[in-house]
């Protein structure tokens, strides 16, 4: 696993080598043991590597014997000596066994289309010197990050992570007004934008191409998730298969020269991993886990059980409901603002297995392949209360009925309707939408300034949704849900989450869930083997019996969670209330003051929870504080500006 980073000027001229080191030296936590870099005539590429295959080769940048191409990468490609015995079979030659060679020889041959032969994880960059163009690609599912920006001297600057371009001095550090209603809706900057206006992510399973003198740099996906029925096998097939599929995806990734282990929290799909592996291996398998001192929110006995099941060298940390001395260490990790709050016990999992392996395999992508999410359930209830009712009255009446009816946080749950209402009064992809956000749009569009809505110019993060659903290849309202959640929420959020905090640490994770065969199967399984009778992951679990027992198959879903409405009536009380009510949101012209102090008075009374809200609002205050010069970790003298969106 490695950082990557890069410069080609709009001129032709050589990039400034020390700018270039600069960029390279704020990534070094994604590859402490070697780093280099190339600066020619038009280019820069520079490179942090973490090892985890052949530590004597794979020094980056790479160029090719006939010195055409350059090639800087982060990831791992799976299937790399299938592809060497291909390209072994037309004449070339390997000096080793690392798969960066291989990506290069594959780059050599096939060009860009190289990509539809690569099984695995990765971002990465080839600088074509003959035609002076450079080349970004991102893996399918998002898994390895890449952002881009064009600088007012028109350079293209790209990195593994935005602290890489906001290592250039060139880079605007203008806010876009999208992005800050899409973090403040989501709890992260859904792609392909970024905090910053005009820099940008390159979107999962996309490439991009560029050289000098063409402007705005185009991005085009190359690869898309299906939802198009397909035709199924029977059940005890089709469970047979997914085991079969899963193993192989598991296997695959238990390839490296460094230790290896796996993430346990102890649910079904950390756990299926687990198994897997311990079937794979001839040593025990590492894993670890994080406990809570809350019961409510702790899983670790759940983790117990399968490690003592399967002899696994089990490593165990338990830190208390308070562990919030991170706040400003996430700032730092994210480079904007994610406002998801298990990022803190996920950073704690990450530095506890980073003490006995480098790589670690987890579950993630197992909710996202076979509806596990609580919210598809309802989705699906939903949906079916839309077909009944026509939409000429479902509109008007549900509408009416979400904003006359009384929000009641504390109410029994099935007096919670007013959510329910709201979303029965829209069509498929906005309800989702609206069913995931964290700041509902009525609180948003009440905390949003008149002069900020006007930089917005109607956009709202729904329009995201509704753009991207016609593209799942199936009119399923789950199937939608599902595809609008690989696009949005899992790279956005999961994936982020999990490569920021393990970086940090100097930790590769890999997701065998995520594997985008396995996905894509996944994908055309007809909606009742992921979702049955209000059960998700009804096959996932139909395939792991016998293998799992049935407390972790069957048991309710916990997740990572800290307990955030206690927090600020507690322990962040003076914290919350520094930042809700003076300092950079007051300022920064986004928000309405008196708003602010609403939100706080009324969460400090009871009378509602505005918990995650003001979570989402404290870390967007803390990331104004280093923008603006504010705090200890800002720029000292910059002044904060919001873009026209």
């Amino acid at each position: 696993m490695c950082g990557l980073t890069g410069i080609v000027t709009g001129d032709g001229r050589r990039p400034d080598a020390a700018v270039l080191d600069a960029m390279n030296t704020v990534q070094a936590h994604r590859g402490p043991d070697q780093h280099d870099q190339m600066v020619v005539a038009g280019c820069g590429l520079a490179h942090r590597r973490l090892t985890i295959l052949d530590p004597t080769s794979g020094e980056q940048p790479m160029v090719s014997e006939d010195g055409r191409f350059t090639l800087i990468y982060n990831g791992e490609i799976y299937n790399y000596r299938e592809i060497n015995r291909e390209l072994e079979a037309v004449g070339y030659r390997f000096d080793g066994h690392c798969d960066t060679e291989t990506l290069l020889r594959a780059w050599q041959h096939w060009g860009a289309e190289c990509v539809h032969r690569l099984r695995g994880m990765f971002a990465f960059a080839v600088w074509d010197a003959e035609a002076g163009r450079i080349h970004l690609v991102r893996d399918r599912l998002g898994i390895k990050p890449l952002y881009y920006a064009l600088t007012a001297a028109g350079d293209l600057v790209f990195g593994s992570e935005l602290k890489t371009l906001m290592a250039h001095p060139d880079l605007s550090r203008q806010l876009d007004p999208r992005a800050i209603e899409g973090y403040l809706a989501l709890g992260y900057v859904p792609e392909p934008l970024s905090i910053f206006a005009g820099a940008y992510k390159l979107s999962a399973g996309h490439r991009l191409s560029w050289s000098a003198g063409e402007g705005e740099p185009r991005a085009e996906a190359y690869w898309d998730v299906d939802f198009g029925p397909r035709a199924a096998s029977d059940e005890a097939a089709a469970a047979e298969e997914l085991h079969a599929r899963l193993d192989d995806a598991v296997r695959m990734r238990l390839v490296a020269d460094v230790p290896l282990g796996a993430f346990l929290s102890g649910g079904v799909d950390s756990s299926a991993v687990v198994s897997l592996m311990a079937g794979a291996s001839a040593d025990p398998v590492k894993t670890c886990a994080i406990g809570f001192d809350d019961k409510a929110f702790d899983e670790s006995d759940y983790a117990r059980h399968i490690a003592d099941q399967y002899g696994t060298d089990h490593r165990e940390h338990r830190i208390s409901g308070d562990d919030f001395g991170l706040i400003d260490t996430l700032i730092d990790v994210y480079d904007e603002p994610f406002a998801d709050s298990s990022a803190l016990p996920t950073y704690r999992v990450c530095e506890l297995a980073r003490q006995q392996v480098t790589v670690a395999l987890s579950g993630d992508g197992g909710d996202e392949n076979f509806a596990g999410y609580r919210r598809y359930r309802l989705h699906a209830n939903e949906s079916r209360a839309r077909a009944r009712i026509p939409r000429a009255v479902r509109k008007p009446l549900f509408g009416t009925l979400g904003r006359l009816y009384p929000k009641m946080d504390r109410a029994p749950r099935f007096l919670r309707a007013k959510t329910t209402f709201q979303a029965l009064a829209m069509d498929t992809a906005e309800a989702y939408c609206h069913s995931v956000s964290m700041v509902a749009e009525d609180l948003r569009d009440s905390l949003y300034s008149r002069s900020f809505k006007q930089k917005l110019d109607g956009y709202r993060v729904r329009d995201l949704f509704t753009d991207l659903a016609p593209n799942a290849g199936s009119d399923d309202p789950v199937s939608i849900a599902q595809y609008l959640d690989y696009k949005t929420w899992l790279p956005g959020d999961i994936l982020t989450k999990v490569d920021r905090a393990s970086m940090a640490h100097s930790l590769e994770v890999r997701v065998p869930l995520l594997d985008h065969e396995f996905v894509g199967w996944a994908a055309g399984l007809p909606r009742d083997y992921k979702l049955r009778r209000g059960q998700g992951k009804y096959l996932l679990k139909k395939s792991f019996e016998g293998h799992l027992p049935n407390d972790i198959l069957y048991r309710q879903k916990k997740g990572f969670s800290v307990p955030l409405a206690d927090w600020f009536r507690g322990p962040l009380r003076d914290v919350g209330s520094a930042a809700l009510n003076a300092g950079p949101l007051a300022e920064s012209g986004i928000f309405e003051p008196a708003m602010l102090r609403q939100i706080w008075t009324d969460h400090q009374s009871g009378r509602r929870d505005h918990g995650t809200v003001i979570w989402s609002l404290l870390m967007l205050s803390r990331f104004l504080e280093r923008e603006a010069g504010v705090g200890p970790q800002g720029r000292s003298g910059d002044a904060l500006s919001v873009g026209a969106a």
